[in-house]
């Protein structure tokens, strides 16, 4: 690793040979914000590659971004989006076929004892590094104090890396979340499928963290999830965590304070999305409970957690893969949690037919405020019995009628 200057880091871009370079670059909270503006600014053409993209993503002519995932810094204008509609576990697949990467930009702890840590985001990133060094392109490092240094597939050797420059800078967080009482009751009823000692997998919003506090009361969890937040730190304070076991994830999204936990932390594994995400490991998890949320639920069971009004909000994420996995543990459940009604909109959040692409189907339950609708096995008939009684009930005279126009009452 050789640590340059910007104005020498953006020559040795702009030098590059590829006339549309493919750049994967770190995602989430972990976004290295400075060189992804110098190579937008070296580049006149090139296409970048991340997950999640926030707040302060470029967007101009000559810049596609490339996701599986689209976050708050593209949703705006997807004009510019090329949407890769596919589960996480199958993203680094990619970077070995059809979309092989120039460059890898990430952000990374400052060296401890020979190596770097990708900190809070490891996800795709080790495979497109693995890929873009076979290919003798380069990988470039954003060194920052403020990086926590975690274990697992999160350590670079120094060798691993070609360049990097330093910045100091906070990491971001994701919003704090309001706690209110739909929430919590869908929690409550969420948390009543955890069993001591099994496994959990926490997915991304509200929902799943308010399942995390009213997990607290449990004992011998363990954590095998995608994403790791406060309701992990909260687990691990209250008891609730099994300390023989390493809490395994393949990215952190939280607060300060879960930054500060995770840095050195010998509890904690950030390994890469092959390994987290891959359903035949999930499957091999004690009584795994998958917690993941949809905006809607039809009454086939079918789940859109990636479209709003039609167009692309988020992705398949890793739902598909834990829902898969979580269904063929012993004892496990894959959960669906979402809020009976959409207060904005005036609508119900079960729905006749989705209209949109299907995300996840033939979940073991879909839990709203109302409760559990316990689904796996159970007839389509039945199924959408059980879906409208955890409807909201301003939304279940309509449904039933539906149910009844296509045979299913």
């Amino acid at each position: 690793m050789r640590i340059v200057s910007e104005s020498a880091l953006a020559q040795r871009l702009g030098g590059l040979v590829a006339s549309e370079p493919r750049v994967v670059v770190g995602g989430n909270f972990s976004t290295p914000f400075e060189l992804v503006g110098i190579a937008d600014a070296a580049f006149e053409r090139w296409r970048a590659f991340v997950l999640n993209p926030q707040t302060g993503w470029p967007s101009r002519d000559g810049l596609i971004t490339e996701t599986p995932f689209a976050g708050p810094g593209v949703r705006a204008d997807m004009s510019r989006v090329d949407y890769l509609p596919m589960r996480l576990s199958l993203v680094p697949r990619l970077f070995h076929t059809i979309r092989p990467p120039d460059v890898v930009l990430v952000q990374t702890s400052t060296p401890r004892d020979g190596r770097v840590s990708l900190g809070v985001e490891v996800n795709v990133l080790p495979a497109a590094i693995e890929r873009v060094r076979d290919r003798g392109g380069l990988v470039v490092a954003q060194l920052n104090s403020n990086m926590p240094h975690t274990f697992g597939d999160a350590e670079l050797d120094l060798d691993a890396i070609d360049l990097a420059i330093e910045v100091e800078a906070p990491l971001a967080s994701p919003p704090a979340r309001a706690h209110d009482a739909v929430a919590e009751a869908i929690g409550a009823n969420v948390a009543a499928y955890a069993t001591d000692g099994g496994t959990v997998q926490l997915g991304i919003g509200a929902l799943p963290d308010s399942s995390a506090r009213h997990l607290e009361g449990r004992r011998g969890l363990r954590v095998w999830s995608e994403m790791a937040s406060d309701g992990v730190l909260g687990l691990e304070r209250a008891g609730a965590l099994d300390t023989d076991e390493p809490i395994v994830a393949s990215f952190l999204f939280g607060s300060t304070e879960l930054y500060e936990w995770v840095d050195a932390n010998p509890r904690l594994r950030v390994l890469r999305t092959e390994t987290v995400n891959d359903p035949a490991r999930i499957a091999a998890r004690p009584r795994v409970l998958s917690v993941n949320t949809a905006l809607e639920v039809d009454l086939a069971a079918q789940a859109n957690a990636s479209h709003v009004r039609g167009a692309i909000y988020s992705g398949f994420g890793g739902q598909p893969d834990f829902v898969v996995g979580a269904l063929h543990s012993r004892g496990g459940h894959a959960v669906i949690a979402l809020r009976s009604w959409h207060d904005p909109s005036g609508s119900s959040c079960v729905i006749d037919m989705l209209h949109t692409p299907v995300c996840t189907f033939q979940h073991s339950v879909v839990v709203t405020e109302h409760g559990p609708a316990e689904i796996f096995g159970r007839s389509q008939r039945a199924q959408a019995r059980l879906l409208i009684d955890v409807a909201d009930p301003r939304a279940r005279d309509a449904l039933g009628e539906c149910a009844r126009s296509r045979g299913l009452s």
